[in-house]
């Protein structure tokens, strides 16, 4: 991993980690594969940290850029998926 994380430096220590997180999880299933429920999971933790749309899209953007792996179609997968699942995009 060469890159950094999109960070606000006026997140709360927690909502940093959820949103880190949320993009270790983007990673697994790029590298290997993650269940469902824990992408889903993820999301919404991400999601009540950034509520806003335009806002998701730019972080997304934005870690696409640095990392090549884009968040948008592990979080589409995971909600098209069957319940217990596992999201893989490798």
């Amino acid at each position: 991993m060469n890159y950094h994380y999109p960070i606000d430096p006026d997140w709360s220590t927690e909502e940093v980690m959820d949103v880190i997180h949320f993009f270790h999880i983007v990673e697994q299933a790029y590298e290997n594969e993650v269940a469902r429920d824990d992408v889903l999971d993820a999301y919404h933790a991400f999601k009540r940290v950034i509520p806003a749309k335009n806002e998701e899209k730019s972080l997304f953007k934005d870690f696409e850029k640095q990392s090549g792996y884009v968040p948008y179609q592990v979080v589409k997968r995971a909600k098209e998926s069957d319940e217990g699942s596992l999201v893989s995009l490798s």
